[in-house]
């Protein structure tokens, strides 16, 4: 054998080794070569503490889309919501024709859906629909003003409406009946309208002609019409109130706003002649023609929520929660709902200028200060909440996802835009970081998975603040606009200067929109193997 080569082998395999020591030196992997994260076992836990508290009152104008009806939670109680709705004129001033005839009015509000063609046959699949009863629905005149701009403000900023508005549509704010649906029970069947036409699965109706006729037809060229402020002044909206027979219901989502569907809102279809000068409609012979006036729900509209009280047990949980050492339940619930508060190394709290303000003793606390001492690669780091079975009906009326956020600022984690699937679907969209309920054979909700390895990384190697998070139902996470909350949350109760501490006020608007609620073990939970911890998976550098 040729020694140079020889030589020349032996040289490479040296270098190979020396190349891997010096890795060696400079690193110690721990646990880091994670081939399914779901299934390893962390390289360490560190308890958090959790506790749930109610959300009271939440603004619910200005959101994406609207909820309408009753739902009952098997854990949490019925929960009612109604609807109250400006129309706006899709031609201020509008022309109407001589000779007018009001033939018919119809509202139309579609529920979401997804359509396919197969033969020339259209078949729709409806979504966010939210139990299966039936509910009444009655509409009526809403002589409540509701206002663009807030005067307290002086007229600068927007007006803010919350979901207690319900107490003042009541004796003079609620004007005549206009119209009831009955037994409406939201499914895939399309509205027919004659043999070769129909819409979307949604809610149609028919409203008096005589009403319309002395709103809007017999109004032409008057001020009320000449602009649509005028016009919202004059008639004030649509009051959408849901019953039931029973504690039972369904409970729907809607665009309102959508005023590219040349069917969504109310229709007013006329008749009308083009009269010569100087001959009266008796006159004229001329053949009518069709007209079709818009009234479009897309200025304000708000939610009216109605709960009936929560059971004892929930209701003294949330009223007296145990913020200083967490509980052994947590509760999620959308809507005017529930949020639970997490706090992962304790109570750090920050002033304006960045300096921390002791609180009291925590070993939280030190976790966090030799965590940022220790410098750790993470490599993940997640929060695993399992769903109480023994307190939830479980199945389909289970949330699908939840959503993670600041209490501080109000936004979501640093993870959130990390996320290569935020691209999917709202069910399927970001998972990797907010991952979905995972459900046994028997199709249970078993838990959720929720990674926060950026998050997490930042707090130790870039010292960002350490704020509690919030956690709560969410109806669609690709959707991040706040709401903002009637009454702060204090998420800070045992900082001792006033000035120093968090409240959460703003809440995900997509949690606002889900009736769904769960129950999570807590950090205290009797279950130790479910009960909540931070788990982390890490690189230590030598």
């Amino acid at each position: 054998m040729n020694m140079k080569n020889v030589l020349l082998k032996l040289g490479v395999i040296l270098t190979v080794i020396v190349a891997f020591a010096s890795c060696e030196e400079d690193f110690n992997p721990i646990d880091s070569d994670i081939l399914n994260p779901n299934f390893q076992t962390p390289n360490i836990e560190f308890p958090v503490r959790a506790y749930s508290k109610k959300l009271g009152p939440v603004q619910t104008n200005g959101l994406l889309a609207y909820q309408l009806g009753i739902y009952d939670d098997a854990t949490y109680g019925k929960s009612t919501v109604n609807l109250v709705s400006q129309l706006t004129l899709s031609t201020p001033d509008p022309d109407f024709g001589d000779c007018t005839v009001l033939d018919s009015v119809v509202l139309y509000l579609p529920y979401f859906s997804t359509s396919s063609v197969d033969d020339e046959v259209t078949t729709y699949e409806t979504d966010s629909i939210f139990g299966n009863s039936p509910i009444d629905i009655n509409i009526y005149e809403s002589n409540l003003l509701l206002r663009d701009f807030d005067p307290t403000s002086g007229f600068e900023e927007a007006q803010r409406y919350y979901s207690d508005l319900g107490g003042e549509l009541a004796g003079s704010n609620v004007g005549p009946l206009l119209a009831t649906i009955d037994n409406v029970t939201p499914d895939n069947s399309p509205v027919v309208l004659n043999d070769t036409v129909s819409l979307a699965p949604g809610l149609r109706v028919r409203l008096p002609n005589d009403f319309f006729q002395e709103k809007i037809i017999d109004n032409e060229g008057e001020p009320e019409l000449l602009t649509n402020n005028n016009f919202r002044e004059f008639l004030r909206g649509l009051y959408f109130e849901v019953t039931s027979d029973t504690d039972a219901g369904t409970s729907f989502l809607f665009d309102l706003a959508d005023i590219d569907d040349a069917n969504i809102g109310v229709t007013l279809y006329t008749t009308y002649k083009t009269l010569p000068s100087g001959e009266t409609c008796e006159e004229n012979t001329v053949e009518r023609q069709f007209r079709e006036v818009r009234l479009f729900f897309n200025a304000n509209s708000v939610n009216l929520h109605e709960n009936e009280a929560l059971p004892a047990i929930i209701d003294d949980a949330l009223e007296n929660p145990n913020v200083d050492d967490g509980e052994e339940r947590l509760y999620v619930r959308g809507g005017e709902g529930v949020v639970t508060i997490i706090d992962l190394f304790g109570e750090d709290v920050f002033s304006n200028d960045g300096t921390e303000i002791e609180i009291g003793e925590s070993d939280d606390e030190e976790d966090l200060a030799d965590l940022r001492e220790e410098e750790w690669i993470i490599n993940e780091a997640n929060l695993i909440f399992y769903v109480d079975q023994d307190q939830i009906q479980g199945g389909n009326t289970e949330p699908e996802r939840i959503i993670i956020f600041e209490t501080k600022n109000q936004r979501v984690l640093a993870d959130y835009s990390l996320d290569i699937t935020g691209g999917n679907a709202p069910v399927d969209a970001i998972t990797e970081h907010l991952g979905r309920l995972e459900r046994g054979s028997d199709e249970v909700g078993e838990f959720y998975k929720i990674k926060l390895t950026a998050h997490l990384s930042n707090l130790i190697n870039r010292d960002s603040l350490n704020v509690p998070l919030g956690l709560i139902v969410s109806q669609n996470v690709s959707q991040l606009d706040f709401q903002d909350l009637e009454t702060p949350i204090d998420v800070t109760p045992n900082a001792t200067n006033d000035d120093d501490r968090i409240f959460l006020e703003r809440v995900p608007a997509t949690s606002i929109l889900s009736p769904e609620g769960t129950v999570l073990h807590g950090n205290l939970s009797s279950d130790v193997e479910k009960r909540l911890k931070l788990q982390i998976f890490y690189t230590k550098p030598e």
